[in-house]
């Protein structure tokens, strides 16, 4: 699929990008290679093929919930780099 250069040019505008006539060139030649690649996977018959959604076999590996006793606040801030009373003192972010 060859693109014009109108279309490459409004690509461009819609990614807020300022390209030289150059550019734009080069750019046109490589998209349109890309959608050319993109059409030859379209054309492959995938009907009796099963979807997968990760090219391995992965299974959740995820332990079960236990009840277990919570720690104490001197515990949680036992290794605390600073502390406010209650709270966690961690530097001011803007």
């Amino acid at each position: 699929m060859k693109l014009t250069k109108k279309e490459v040019e409004h690509v461009a505008m819609l990614a807020r990008l300022s390209l030289s006539e150059e550019e734009i060139d080069s750019f046109r030649a490589q998209l349109s290679s890309i959608l050319d690649y993109a059409e030859k996977i379209n054309s492959i018959d995938t009907n009796d093929v099963e979807p997968t959604y990760h090219v391995l076999p992965l299974t959740n590996v995820w332990r079960e919930d236990e009840q277990h006793t919570p720690l104490s606040q001197e515990d949680v801030f036992g290794n605390a780099p600073q502390r406010d009373g209650n709270y966690f003192r961690v530097p001011r972010i803007l």
